[in-house]
């Protein structure tokens, strides 16, 4: 089983951080704006310097190259960049997308030839989702993955990376602003203060 385990983590005036989560477990994380949550997950998956130590059971973040980390500790942001013109030209193989992750998230297989500029903002974060999960990450650290989406297709977000936590032993941590998704993914929860210090929540 795996376990992404943060200790003593430090960066810019944050931290220290110290906390793991088992594999197949959602941690979610809370907090107002600005407290540092998008920081913290940008630290965790080497995109940002950093001190203290970053492990994924044996693998450790300073023993091996940055984008290799990456592709074993995956980070979806709250924006998804996209730098070319066509859906499926940012996927290594975009046939190999299971049907039925592509149904769940509203699409047909044809998005793959669709023009990115016709993308809505909540499209483009859909099918980063599947962009994502397409390397098989082994743990997945999710910046309101849900935030631009309607309810209906929220849902679906939420089942499908549920389910890959369960399905793969992978620890997700999962950061939202609405209690009432982390209610229904998280397993336990951590607030961050606006001095950034990380509590326990209640209530999950």
């Amino acid at each position: 089983m795996s376990q992404l385990i943060i200790e003593n983590l430090r960066f810019r005036d944050r931290g220290p951080y110290s906390f793991a989560i088992a594999g197949g477990e959602c941690l979610g994380l809370q907090g107002a704006s600005g407290a540092g949550k998008t920081l913290l997950l940008r630290a965790i998956v080497d995109l940002d310097p950093h001190q203290g130590s970053l492990r994924l059971d044996d693998l450790e973040c300073d023993n091996i190259p940055a984008p290799q980390w990456r592709k074993k500790v995956s980070m979806l942001p709250a924006e998804s960049c996209w730098w070319m013109d066509v859906v499926e030209d940012h996927f290594q193989n975009f046939s190999a997308v299971p049907q039925e992750h592509l149904a769940r998230l509203g699409f047909g297989p044809e998005v793959g030839g669709w023009q990115v500029s016709r993308l809505s903002t909540g499209e483009k974060q859909r099918l980063a989702i599947l962009r994502m999960l397409e390397n098989r990450p082994r743990a997945l650290l999710l910046d309101e993955p849900t935030a631009s989406l309607d309810r209906a297709n929220s849902n679906g977000v939420e089942q499908l990376l549920s389910e890959y936590g369960r399905t793969n032993n992978a620890p997700l941590l999962w950061v939202s602003h609405d209690p009432d998704q982390l209610a229904r993914v998280a397993d336990r929860c951590l607030f961050m203060h606006v001095d950034g210090s990380l509590k326990s929540c209640g209530g999950i």
